[in-house]
């Protein structure tokens, strides 16, 4: 196993490994490490049935079911624990969820009051030079940050919305909601400190629907604006450009992470799982 790193603000690819196979336990210690330190980690040709996806995302933790979507569907019934992430419809039907759009600037289930720690992707079709994921460092952009913008953030609770998925798209049971300061979700501080390593992270989740508690719309809307602006510079991103059976995983707590659109007549099917959190955001 060697580590190769992406010369950006994170991420990393890790070579000569096979996932399919039982791991060592030096194995997983290097790959736990590896995650710890660039934040996200790329693995390419690897052949994974869901089972061998779900025993290599559980060295890393307990898994989430996928979160609700707009289709009230369970996408994998034989392994609920792995979510459909695609375009593709069967029968007129979709085979999983978010379509062929962008998906903006996000972390994952941050309006829940103990977000997912991380998240595991596989790639079983994606269109060449299509769809591309993008991350950025929070770690990295909250030690950048200039103090003026420090001292207006610090102390302030974010509102994080529980109704839309990354997509954009309305989630089941959720009624669409005009004003900011009623969005529903978990409310946490938009710097949060690590209790592992001590580092401090902005913590953002997503834009659409957020709200600093306190603050009046306004005054909310321009400040979310200019953190978002600071915090997705390019300086502080890694852009993923996808081929076939590659398994990339992130640390949802220290990243944002966004996907490009592409062709609605390519195909892209992923799957993806969701390793539970274990750290209230405080």
């Amino acid at each position: 196993m060697n580590l190769i790193k992406s010369k950006k603000a994170l991420s990393a690819e890790i070579v000569n490994i096979d996932l399919s196979k039982d791991l060592k336990v030096d194995q997983i210690n290097f790959i736990q490490k590896a995650w710890d330190e660039n934040l996200v980690l790329t693995f390419k040709n690897q052949k994974l049935n869901d089972p061998q996806l779900l025993k290599f995302s559980k060295y890393f933790g307990n898994l989430d079911l996928p979160a609700p979507n707009p289709y009230g569907i369970n996408f994998s019934p034989e392994y609920p624990e792995i979510n459909v992430i695609s375009n593709v419809k069967e029968k007129g039907k979709p085979i999983g969820i978010l379509g062929d759009g962008e998906a903006t600037w996000h972390a994952d289930m941050t309006y829940n009051e103990i977000p997912p720690k991380g998240a595991i992707l596989y790639s079983l079709e994606v269109p060449k030079n299509q769809g591309d994921t993008h991350f950025s460092n929070m770690i990295a952009a909250y030690e950048d940050m200039p103090e003026r913008l420090i001292k207006k953030i610090d102390g302030k609770i974010l509102i994080h919305d529980a109704s839309h998925n990354s997509a954009g798209q309305l989630r089941k049971g959720y009624k669409e909601n005009a004003d900011p300061s009623l969005t529903p979700g978990a409310k946490h501080p938009i710097i949060f400190k690590d209790p592992t390593t001590q580092k401090k992270s902005l913590f953002l989740g997503r834009r659409p629907h957020a709200y600093i508690v306190g603050m009046t719309i306004d005054e909310s809307e321009s400040l979310l604006n200019e953190l978002w602006l600071h915090a997705t510079q390019e300086k502080y991103t890694f852009t993923h450009r996808w081929q076939n059976n590659e398994v990339l995983m992130w640390k949802n707590l220290f990243v944002l992470h966004k996907r490009d659109s592409f062709d609605p007549n390519t195909r892209r099917v992923m799957h993806r799982t969701q390793i539970s959190g274990d750290i209230r955001i405080s």
